[in-house]
C-alpha cells in the first residue's frame, strides 16, 4: 500500500485534480499539536487542518471511539436510527438552546441544507426566497454558497444561482437596506474566518436578531469555523448571547472525521416534511461517535476557561516583543481563532513557517491565520511566536 516516498508528491500531481496549492511535504502521523512529513521533519500544527483537529492528532477519546464503533456498525441507512447518532442530537440540542438537528457531512452541505430549511419556512409566509449574506463572507465552495461569496471565487462557474444578495458586513442600516418583502434569511458567520478572522460586534448581532424578529426572516448562524469551542465558547453564538434560528457547525464537530450539523428551532422545524431533505452518509454511526467522543472531551471542567486563557495569553506575549518591528499591524479574533494582520501579503510568512517547524496559514492576503488545537500546551505556543516572529524577520530584511 505504500508506495516509494519519492514518488507521492509525483503522483499526486499526476492523478488529482489541481484544485490546491499544496506544500512539498507529505504528512504521516500526528500525535497531540504536532505532525511529522515523510523526511521525519517534525512540525506544530497551527493551523489543525484548518479548525478542525480542535483535540489534536491521535486523540485517546476519538481514536478509541473510532475503533469501538468500526467494531460494531459502520454505515446503515436513515431509514434506520443509530444509537450514536440519537445520543449525538440530543447533546447538540441542549448544548445549543435549540430543538432539532440534521446530519450532514461538510459544511458547504450544511449552508446548503440550512437554505432550504429557511427557504422552505419562509414560503409558508411569503412568496420571495432570497438570502442575504455579507462582504468577506464564506460558506463553501458548492455553486449557491459560492453565490453568497466573493466574486473571484465565481469566476468561470456562470450562470450563479439566484435569490442571493450581499450587504455589507457589521454595518445594520445597510442590511436593512438591502432587505425587502422576498428576503427569506440572513447568514453570517459570527467570526469571519477566511474573510480574515474578523468578529461580528455585538450590537451588529443583536441588531440582526430584533430585525429578523420584526420581519419574521430566519437568521441564519454559519458556525463552521467557528463553533465547536474553538473561541472558548461551545458556540461563538454564547459569547455574543443572540440564538440565531438556524445553526451550522462542522470542522471540529467530528474530531477529524467528517461530520456536519443544521440546527434548528422548532418555528423552522415545524415547515420540514418527510422527503424535504436527505443525505446518504450523514449520520453515519462511525461519524456520530466521534463526535459525541469528542464533545465530551470539550465539555470537561476548565477545558472551555482554558482555551480562553491560552487565547489571551498568545495575544499579550506577542504584545509584549514590539509586534510592529516585524510588520505585524492587529491581532483580531477570539480564544484560539486568531488573525494577525501584517503590513505585507501572508503567504511567503506562511512558507518560511513551515521551514522553521510551524505549520499555519494564510487567508485575506495579509492575514496569518492560527487556528491551532484546542489542547496545544503553552510551551508549544510560545514556539509558534518565536517561529512567527523569526520568520517575518526575514521578511523585513529581504523587503
Amino acid at each position: 500500500m505504500v508506495k516509494d516516498k519519492m514518488n507521492l508528491q509525483e503522483l499526486d500531481k499526476k492523478y488529482y485534480l489541481p484544485t490546491f496549492k499544496r506544500f512539498p511535504i507529505t504528512l504521516v502521523k500526528g500525535e497531540g499539536s504536532k505532525v511529522w512529513d515523510d523526511k521525519g521533519n517534525e512540525y506544530i500544527d497551527a493551523l489543525a487542518g484548518i479548525a478542525v483537529n480542535s483535540l489534536g492528532h491521535k486523540h485517546p477519546a476519538v481514536v478509541n471511539a473510532i475503533k469501538e464503533q468500526a467494531d460494531k456498525l459502520i454505515h446503515i441507512s436513515n431509514f434506520y436510527l443509530n444509537e450514536p447518532q440519537a445520543l449525538l442530537a440530543e447533546k447538540l440540542a441542549k448544548l445549543s438552546g435549540l430543538d432539532k438537528v440534521f446530519f450532514g457531512n461538510s459544511g458547504a452541505e450544511a449552508v446548503e441544507g440550512a437554505i432550504k430549511l429557511a427557504r422552505k419556512y419562509s414560503h409558508t409566509k411569503r412568496e420571495g426566497g432570497d438570502i442575504i449574506s455579507f462582504t468577506g463572507c464564506f460558506h463553501g465552495r458548492t455553486l449557491a454558497t459560492i453565490a453568497m461569496g466573493k466574486k473571484k471565487m465565481q469566476e468561470g462557474f456562470e450562470p450563479m444561482p439566484g435569490g442571493f444578495k450581499q450587504s455589507e458586513f457589521n454595518n445594520l442600516e445597510n442590511v436593512k437596506a438591502t432587505a425587502d418583502d422576498n428576503t427569506a434569511a440572513i447568514i453570517v458567520e459570527p467570526i469571519q474566518g477566511e474573510g480574515g478572522i474578523i468578529p461580528a460586534e455585538p450590537e451588529f448581532l443583536k441588531g440582526l436578531r430584533e430585525f429578523c424578529d420584526e420581519k419574521d426572516i430566519v437568521l441564519i448562524f454559519d458556525e463552521i469555523q467557528c463553533g465547536i469551542g474553538r473561541t472558548g465558547y461551545i458556540f461563538a453564538k454564547d459569547f455574543y448571547g443572540v440564538q440565531p434560528d438556524i445553526l451550522t457547525s462542522a470542522k471540529a464537530l467530528g474530531g477529524g472525521v467528517p461530520i456536519s450539523a443544521i440546527l434548528c428551532n422548532n418555528k423552522i422545524a415545524s415547515a420540514i416534511n418527510p422527503g424535504d431533505h436527505g443525505t446518504t452518509f450523514g449520520g453515519n454511526p462511525l461519524a456520530t461517535a466521534a463526535a459525541l467522543a469528542t464533545l465530551n472531551e470539550i465539555e470537561k471542567e476548565n477545558f472551555l476557561e482554558k482555551v480562553k486563557e491560552k487565547g489571551k495569553w498568545f495575544v499579550e506575549e506577542i504584545k509584549k516583543r514590539d509586534p510592529k518591528r516585524v510588520g505585524m499591524k492587529e491581532i483580531r479574533g477570539m480564544g484560539l481563532m486568531l488573525g494577525i494582520v501584517f503590513e505585507f501579503e501572508t503567504k511567503t510568512l506562511v512558507q518560511n513557517m513551515m521551514e522553521l517547524g510551524v505549520l499555519a496559514n494564510a487567508t485575506a492576503e495579509n492575514v496569518l491565520r492560527i487556528v491551532p488545537p484546542l489542547t496545544i500546551s503553552k510551551e508549544e505556543l510560545q514556539k509558534v511566536i518565536d517561529v512567527i516572529f523569526k520568520a517575518a524577520e526575514v521578511i523585513k530584511k529581504n523587503a
